[in-house]
C-alpha cells in the first residue's frame, strides 16, 4: 500500500516513476493496476491443489499455472503468480491486489455476485474420499457424518446441505485428508483431480464411484473489468482451437 507523505516531499515523490516514496526514497509494493501498465499481470492462486497448482521446488506449476502463462504469452505481457489462502483469492481480485485468479475455481452463482468469470476451460467434479472398507458408499451415506473440506471451496459450500453432518474446515485439502487417515473425520469432499493425487499418496484411502457434484472451472476477474475479461476469453479460445489447452491438461492428467 502506498504511504502518505507530507507536502514538502510530495514534489520529490512525483519524480519517482509509478512508485511511492518516503523521505529516503524507499519503494513500496505496486498495485496490480500499476503492474498491468508496466506489461505485467498478477494472478493469485492457492498452490495446494495438484495437479492444477502446486509447488515444484520453488516454482508454482500445474494446469492453471501453465494455462495462465500461455495466456500471458498471447497477450504479450509478463505473468506474476502469487500464492495465498483459497478464501483470500476473490477478495484479492476485488480489491485490485490481483488482476485475476485461476485456482481450480468452480463457477457458481454466489461467486458470480462478487467476480466475473471467463469462459470455462475445464470440467471437474467434487468427489468423496473415504477410508477403504468405509460404510460410506454413496453421497447419501454422508448424512450425520463428520466431513472434512477445504475452507472456501465448493466442497465447503455444498457440505452444509448434508443433513445432520458435522463439517470440519481445513486451510488445505491435505490437512483434511490427514484428518481422515487419523480417523478424526469420516470423509473428505474435494475436487476429483487433487483427490486422485491424495489417494495415490496415502495408502488405505479410496474415492467413491459416484461424484458429489459436477462442475466447471474458469478464471475470475474483478466485476465489470470487461477489457481484461475479453482479452482472457480471446486467449482461451485460441488455446482451445489450437489444441494447446488440451496438451497442457494432458501433461498433468493422463488417461486411466
Amino acid at each position: 500500500m502506498k504511504k502518505n507523505v507530507i507536502a514538502m516531499v510530495g514534489v520529490a515523490c512525483m519524480a519517482a516513476l509509478l512508485t511511492a516514496c518516503t523521505g529516503s526514497g524507499t519503494k513500496t509494493e505496486t498495485t496490480a493496476a500499476e503492474q498491468k501498465e508496466a506489461g505485467k499481470l498478477v494472478m493469485v492462486t492457492n498452490a495446494e491443489f495438484p495437479p492444477y497448482e502446486y509447488y515444484d521446488k520453488n516454482e508454482i506449476v500445474g494446469i492453471d499455472a501453465d494455462i495462465a502463462r500461455a495466456i500471458a504469452d498471447k497477450m504479450g505481457v509478463e505473468l506474476e503468480i502469487q500464492d495465498m489462502a483459497f478464501d483470500s483469492l476473490i477478495p484479492a481480485v476485488q480489491s485490485g491486489k490481483a488482476d485475476f485468479t485461476a485456482a481450480g475455481m468452480t463457477v457458481n452463482e454466489d461467486r458470480k455476485k462478487n467476480v466475473d468469470f471467463t469462459d470455462t476451460y475445464a470440467e471437474a467434479a467434487q468427489v468423496i474420499i473415504v477410508k477403504e472398507g468405509s460404510e460410506i458408499k454413496t453421497p447419501d451415506d454422508l448424512t450425520g457424518k463428520k466431513i472434512g473440506v477445504q475452507t472456501g471451496t465448493t466442497g465447503d459450500i455444498y457440505a452444509d446441505d448434508i443433513e445432520n453432518a458435522e463439517v470440519k474446515r481445513y486451510n488445505k485439502g491435505m490437512e483434511a485428508v490427514m484428518a481422515l487417515t487419523q480417523d478424526k473425520i469420516d470423509a473428505v469432499i474435494i475436487d476429483r483431480e487433487p483427490a486422485k493425487v491424495f489417494v495415490k499418496e496415502n495408502a488405505g484411502l479410496a474415492i467413491l464411484d459416484e461424484a458429489f457434484t459436477e462442475e466447471e472451472y474458469a478464471i475470475a476477474v474483478k466485476k465489470d473489468n470487461k477489457e481484461l475479461l475479453d482479452k482472457l476469453n480471446g486467449a482461451i479460445k485460441e488455446l482451445k482451437e489450437s489444441g494447446e489447452l488440451k496438451k497442457i491438461v494432458d501433461k498433468y492428467i493422463t488417461a486411466e
